[in-house]
This record gives structure tokens, C-alpha cells and sequence, in this order.
């Protein structure tokens, strides 16, 4: 098991984010727990990537053990030119890529978890949802963060989605912090 500092970097470049990378977006779909061992080798040959990771914690027989696990599992986001795809795709640890049709709705999907995770917010992987009151963050560290909101057991969480992925993220907040936007 790794450390959390023997994990690659979230985001590479470091010090980037999401919306400073040039190029084209692709999505990897990873062979079975590939993730961290493709983003190390996107590293090295300087292909920029997100990997959101998320810290799992569990107990086995009286021992607590600690693991950052992708949030996203199966799925690396990477931008950059044709021969950054290839080079990828020369690891052999892709399953197969996504296109990507929308690459700045897509950017605008994966900027608020980014941002969850520059805050320290706690993300847990959560079921897509497709119906659901639509928020907005009007206070706090996510100011201007757009989601779903949904309750689950009398707390609220708002619900981050990457569409292209039918997948989601979720984080608790308090509901004070929410206005509701208006369906148009």
C-alpha cells in the first residue's frame, strides 16, 4: 500500500489547474486499476492530467489502514496534442478513450471538484443523479460552485457530475450556503 506522498500528483503539471491546460481533452478508460500507474507514466512523458484521488480509510483486524483511491475509478482525464494521445495509448494501460465533443463543458464538469479537492472537502463517490434541484454555492471556499442537491439522511449534500462519464461526486454541505437556481 502507498503512502499519500508516494501517490502521483492530483493534477500535472503541478501547480496548474484544469482550466491552464492546452490541447485536447481526452478520457482514458484504464485497464482494471491502472489509474495511479498511468498517470506516473503520463508524468514522465509531461502529458497533463487530472487524477482526482480520494483518501479511503478501513479497519482490518484492529489495524486502521489508510489509501487514496481515484475518485473517478477507471477514468483518467488528460489533455494535450495527437502525439500525447499516442503516447497514452503507447502504455498499454488503456482500455480505450473517450472523445470528447464539449471539451469546455467538460473543463467546466471537472473545475468545482477540483476546486472540493484544493479546499480539503471530503468527496465521496456518489450514483448519477439525472433529476434534482440545481444549486449554487453563495458562501464559503466553493463560492460559485454549481450542483445537484439531494438529502440523505438529514444531511445535504450537493452532487458534482461529469456527464461525459455518467458518473458523480458528492460532498456535504450545509444547506444555508445554497440558493436554488432557476430551471429556464
Amino acid at each position: 500500500m502507498l503512502k499519500p506522498s508516494e501517490n502521483p500528483p492530483i493534477i500535472w503539471p503541478s501547480g496548474k489547474s484544469v482550466k491552464d491546460f492546452q490541447g485536447t481533452w481526452w478520457i482514458a478508460h484504464t485497464k482494471s486499476r491502472n489509474e495511479k500507474a498511468l498517470a506516473w507514466q503520463m508524468q514522465k512523458k509531461n502529458v497533463s492530467y487530472f487524477l482526482p484521488l480520494v483518501e479511503k480509510v478501513y479497519r482490518r483486524s484492529r489495524r486502521v489502514f489508510r489509501s487514496m483511491l481515484p475518485l473517478f475509478s477507471g477514468y483518467v482525464f488528460f489533455c494535450g496534442s495527437e502525439n500525447d494521445r499516442l503516447e497514452v495509448l503507447k502504455t498499454n494501460r488503456v482500455a480505450g478513450l473517450l472523445n470528447i465533443n464539449d471539451q469546455e463543458h467538460l473543463v467546466s464538469e471537472l473545475l468545482p471538484i477540483e476546486k472540493a479537492i484544493t479546499n480539503g472537502m471530503n468527496l465521496a463517490p456518489h450514483n448519477y443523479i439525472k433529476a434534482g434541484q440545481r444549486c449554487r454555492v453563495v458562501a464559503g471556499s466553493l463560492i460559485g460552485t454549481e450542483g445537484l442537491v439531494v438529502s440523505d439522511q438529514n444531511k445535504t449534500r450537493l452532487v458534482l457530475q461529469v456527464d461525459i462519464l455518467g458518473k458523480a461526486t458528492c460532498l456535504e454541505i450545509d444547506a444555508d450556503l445554497l440558493e436554488i437556481l432557476q430551471e429556464d
